[in-house]
This record gives structure tokens, sequence and C-alpha cells, in this order.
């Protein structure tokens, strides 16, 4: 389970929004829904899912109606403010949205498109465990509005999932991919690179095998250890050691350097899409995740479900985390959220150059504090930032600032 909710002032009961947020009718929104359940707990995972032996009380069969009733709560709450903003993205999370039975999930495409409306060419993405994906499940889920199947590959490697507690068999996730592709939908792949005992050929192996599936999307995460995870302990234990900080540099130069030769751009730090391309039989479409890209840009969402966070006009807010004690706030019409906050004008910019820094759009350099931008020439000669850009007036990190990344964010904002 994840760690500690976040502090900040109590939410309403009701989980109206304060009278002077000011919310922008034309600014595009979007709807997280976060599936909790999981097969098995990962040993590098603290996100907030639950195994069935962690449930206490909470059932699966009944998920889909519940987090339904969430969705009519925000329609209310956000009818009272204006006109109701159609969907830009539609993204199922978790834990394992497969796990749910695919007419739950077309359930809760449902709701959430009844409620809103969604855009005609919105993107709705699913994550899904290869195990969990049939030519069945990805048929209904067409069917019901999904656009896009995020799989979680990871490796492909059998010693490297197995060091990461992944329990997928290597071959299901090529069987999810063809499946996902025969249903129509378009395709990321999910890659974690610097697990405990993975050499760079193991890791070449991976982004090989997942090049060669022949995805639109790829993403490539290094290894965290979160706090109060099974592999912190085994590390702390010296059971098995520390990812490196060298070799996962490596590591990313190398996925940089395939992807690249093999169509991919990268768009965001730990994202690459495939290059829009007129030949036959390939989609021309932009294949950026758009709905990450809404929170990298700071637009609005709301996230469903236990633990999930929203963000409307710069307040956020995040919901009790245990699946029961969600059911139960929503079976007596209270609101689920546990908390609020909204961050200062300081907070606010620090986030914003956070994140849009991480993308290949760059960012702005008259969002960064004046005193900031006397930094930036710095940063150039230090190989960190394109010069071109920022002569321009877009600050856009080279490959060596995409691997100092933290260290441009501190250049900008101490």
């Amino acid at each position: 389970m994840a760690g500690p909710l976040p502090l900040g002032d109590p939410a309403p009961a009701d989980g109206r929004l304060p009278d002077d947020l000011p919310i922008d009718p034309d600014a595009p929104f979007s709807a997280y829904l976060h599936v909790p359940f999981c097969r098995v707990r990962c040993g590098y995972c603290d996100f907030n899912t639950y195994t069935a032996s962690e449930l206490r009380g909470a059932r699966q069969d009944t998920y889909a109606e519940t987090l339904i009733q969430e969705i009519a709560l925000a329609r209310d709450v956000l009818a009272e403010r204006g006109p109701l903003r159609p969907l830009s993205t539609v993204f199922f999370g978790g834990g394992t949205p497969t796990l749910l039975p695919a007419g739950d999930l077309g359930r809760m495409l449902g709701a959430v498109v009844g409620a809103f409306g969604i855009a005609a060419d919105a993107e709705v993405t699913v994550e899904a465990n290869p195990d969990t994906v049939t030519p069945e499940v990805a048929e209904e889920l067409a069917a019901a509005g999904v656009t896009r199947m995020s799989i979680g590959m990871q490796s492909a490697v059998p010693h490297v999932l197995a060091a990461l507690d992944r329990t997928h068999r290597p071959e299901n996730v090529r069987t999810a991919v063809d499946a996902a592709r025969a249903a129509g939908l378009a395709v990321s792949v999910d890659l974690i690179y610097g697990a405990p005992g993975e050499s760079l050929e193991d890791w070449r192996s991976s982004l090989t095998t997942a090049i060669a599936l022949d995805p639109d999307h790829i993403s490539a995460y290094a290894l965290i250890i979160e706090d109060g995870t099974k592999l912190a302990r085994q590390i702390r234990r010296g059971e098995v050691p520390a990812p490196d900080d060298d070799l996962q540099a490596d590591m990313y130069e190398l996925a940089d350097s395939l992807l690249s030769e093999a169509g991919f751009d990268w768009y965001e730090v730990s994202n690459w899409a495939r290059r829009p391309s007129t030949e036959v039989g390939r989609s021309a479409a932009d294949q950026r995740s758009r709905h990450n890209m809404a929170y990298w840009r700071g637009t609005d969402w709301w996230g469903f479900g236990p633990g999930a966070h929203s963000h409307v006009a710069g307040l956020r807010w995040w919901n009790v985390k245990h699946p029961a004690a969600y059911a139960q706030r929503l079976a007596v019409g209270e609101s689920p959220a546990a908390g609020t906050e909204r961050p200062d004008a300081d907070a606010a910019l620090l986030e914003r150059i956070l994140l849009r820094s991480r993308m290949a759009e760059g960012m702005p350099l008259d969002a960064i504090a004046a005193d900031a931008r006397t930094r930036v020439a710095g940063l150039i000669a230090d190989g960190l930032v394109e010069a071109g850009p920022a002569l321009r007036g877009t600050l856009v990190l080279t490959l060596r600032g995409r691997l100092l990344a933290d260290a441009v964010v501190r250049a900008l904002t101490d």
C-alpha cells in the first residue's frame, strides 16, 4: 500500500469547491479512474493498491457501482460552477484495471462520459497486465470506447521480472499487444530499468524485444526505491544491491539511442512516441500520451477512486486510501475526499518548472523568475540545455540535461 496521504486542509463532506475558485470553462478537462486491485504486490510498488487479503471488507464485484457514485457526485459539484466540460482524456490506472471484467470498466467509462460528455477525438487509455488481456477483453474494451492500451511489460528477461516480483509470463506481452492491435487500439508498453541484477545487456534485450512488438509508444522508467516497499527492506538488509546510478544512466542513454533509431522520439524524459508516418498500415496520429501531458501541463482533472488525486483551477484534493473507507463515504452520500490544498505562487512555480522542463516541447523562459533566467547561460555551457531553443525563448533539455533534470530544476528554483 502507498505511504500516508499528504497533509492538507480538511475537505468538505459535500465535496463542494470554493466559491472563489477561478474555473476556466475553456480549459481541457480529464478523468482518471483508479482501480486499486492487484493479484500480488510487486516488491518495488508503493501505489495505492490492494491484494485480496488486504481488502478488509471491500469488494471487487461492486467496485464499479461504487466509483459511479463518485462520478455522480463530481457532476453535481461541477455543474454548480458552470457549464460542464467534455472530457479530453480518460485514463484507467491502478493497480490492475483489467483484473475487473471488461464490462465493469465499460460501465465506469459509460458513466463518466454520460456525466460530462467526451470530445470526438478523446484519448481513452486502460492499463493492463499482459496475463489479463485476451482478444475478447480487448474487443469489449474497444466497443466500450477505449482507444489505447498501456501494457505493463517491465522487462523481457525472466530474472529481472523475478527481481521486480512481476508474475506475468513474458510471452503474453506479445499476445496482449496482438489482441489490442486486432481490436483497433493504440498500444503502449511500459518498461523499468535498473532492477537488482539487471545488466546493460539484459536491458538491451528488453528494449529490442519491446521495439520488435511494434508499439506506438514506449515508457521507460528508472527503478526508484520507495520507503516502505519490500524492495527497500531487502536493500536495507543487504539482500540485494541498490540501483547503480551510473548503470542507470548508461541504460537511459541506450534506450534513447535504440528508440530513436527505431523511429521513436522522446517527448518527456521517460516517454517516447513513434514518429508520425504516412506509410501504409501505420497511423499518422500523434501517439504521445495526451492524458499524461495534461498532468505535465497542469490542466484540470478529476481523479475517481480510493487514493486518487484531483486538480481543478489550482486546487488539489485527494481521496481516502482504502477501498472500504471510500465505499463507506459514498454509501452515506459524502465525498470521499480526505484533504485539500491550494499551493501558493512559489509552490506552483516549482511544480510547473519540475514538470514542464521534462518535456521536449520545453518551457517558456518567461515562466521562470527573472533572477533564475540569468542561470540559463550556465546551463547551456554545462551542456544541460539546448542553446538554439533557449535563444528563441524556450528551455529544452539536452540528453545530458535529461539525465540531470533534477539538477536543472534546482538551478532554476534555488
